[in-house]
């Protein structure tokens, strides 16, 4: 079976890697003469009931003088690339590429490509797609993925550059849209040449490696009552900077041992000879716990991604308003990050989550005992869910009988009709919702 699929992963390799050449090397004229030229070699099999062999042998003849004088490119250029820090999912982003030609004659025709890294992937990756995908397509399904490919990162325009004199440069826009999040890596940039016939290209290739932070998708939320109200902070000066009222000040008092010398009062200390200390108001605000659930099986899931996007909403939503955030989820380990005002911003936390992978040998165990040991500091939870089964409900019904208001969002399969049982939440309905893939957005607008 392994070679079996060994011998389908070459082939797969082989095909991919020529399909990218031909796109390359040849205009779209030259495709269509390449598509004609395959046409004309079937119906010139039989040379005696047809004349498409004759066709044939003019259309390779032809092809044949464009590649020969379309493989010389002699000319030098040097390029600078200027990319921007982020770029988002399904958002295309313009950045520019500074061309100058150091060739003595002008130069014209040119076209400009931009070569990502290999994204094919190594065998054991590659197999464990194909598996994964074999136990869960449905039965006369045509299209088995929602969304592209896991190893297809982002789609590049080729561009025109203008014609180019000695030592001229010229700045062009290239359109980038990602497809995937993570980090995406530049390899270098190809110029392109065609022939005298506009069949086949000329290429030159110039490394300039660099690499570009995709953020996950975001989804637009109405205005939202989370759940949660101010709570006292132990310790929330050192969290939080003009969070609540930790900086409000409330009277003089005896110093205590303890207290912080830089809470000393050296006026009054100087007045009555003993120290005196500056005693605020107790922290109160609010703290929100969005946790997400990144136990899944499945090594591309489209349930994952989608759940990423939408706890990447809510960080966004969330950091705008006066309240801390703790991010929660497991991934190697078990990961706790805290965001809000003086603390962190909502750029901070896209990068974490658009650097958040699927968690495959952890126990979900792991992010309960996370969730709890945070429970005595949060107000409220939000709960980004892969599904709704007993362990996950019974993470839910623990912070229910911690006093923990919860919103519960699963993220469900396109397809998925089949109501949820409210389970610990069967007293508060509406604060269960579930969100089916390609729909999500007109669901998450129906939130109260």
């Amino acid at each position: 079976m392994n070679l079996v699929l060994k011998l389908i992963y070459r082939a797969d390799r082989l095909v991919s890697g020529s399909t990218y050449w031909t796109l390359r090397r040849f205009t779209r004229t030259g495709q269509a003469l390449l598509v004609a030229l395959l046409s004309a070699a079937f119906m010139g099999l039989d040379t005696e009931g047809s004349v498409g062999y004759q066709a044939f042998t003019l259309l390779l003849a032809l092809l044949l003088v464009a590649v020969l004088s379309g493989f010389r490119f002699p000319s030098r250029f040097t390029v600078e690339r200027g990319l921007p820090r982020f770029g988002t999912v399904g958002q295309t982003l313009r950045y520019g590429i500074v061309v100058q030609s150091l060739s003595p004659h002008p130069l014209s025709g040119l076209a400009l490509l931009e070569d990502l890294a290999d994204p094919r992937p190594r065998f054991g990756e590659w197999k464990d797609y194909k598996l994964d995908e074999t136990r869960h397509v449905r039965p006369f399904r045509l299209n088995r993925r929602v969304g592209p490919k896991p190893f297809k990162f982002a789609t590049i325009k080729e561009v025109a550059v203008p014609t180019l004199a000695r030592n001229q440069t010229a700045e062009v826009s290239v359109e980038f849209t990602p497809l995937r999040r993570g980090i995406v890596h530049f390899a270098g940039v190809t110029l392109a040449r065609p022939d005298p016939f506009g069949l086949f290209r000329a290429l030159r290739r110039l490394p300039l490696s660099a690499s570009l932070l995709i953020l996950p998708r975001r989804y637009g939320l109405p205005p939202l009552a989370l759940p949660g109200a101010m709570k006292y902070q132990p310790g929330g000066v050192a969290l939080a900077t003009n969070i609540g009222r930790s900086d409000e000040f409330v009277a003089l008092r005896d110093y205590r041992r303890g207290d912080p010398l830089r809470h000393i009062h050296w006026r009054s200390w100087a007045k009555t000879g003993k120290p005196i200390v500056k005693e605020f108001a107790d922290e109160f605000f609010v703290r929100h716990a969005l946790i997400l659930d990144t136990f899944t099986e499945r090594p591309h899931s489209e349930l994952f991604e989608e759940a990423v996007s939408v706890a990447a909403s809510f960080a966004c939503t969330l950091l705008t308003q006066e309240s801390l955030l703790d991010l929660l989820f497991v991934g190697p380990q078990a990961y706790s990050f805290t965001t809000g005002r003086g603390l962190a911003h909502a750029d901070q936390m896209l990068e974490i989550l658009a650097s958040v992978r699927p968690c495959h040998a952890q126990p979900f165990g792991l992010l309960e005992q996370l969730v709890l040991n945070h429970s005595s500091s949060v107000t409220g939870c939000i709960c980004v869910l892969l599904a709704w089964d007993e362990p996950r409900r019974q993470l839910v019904e623990k912070l229910k009988l911690l006093g923990l208001p919860v919103l519960v969002l699963v993220i469900q399969p396109p397809g998925e009709t089949q109501p949820l049982d409210p389970g610990p939440l069967r007293d508060e309905p509406d604060r269960l919702h579930a969100l089916e893939i390609g729909r999500i957005q007109e669901q998450l607008a129906r939130l109260r």
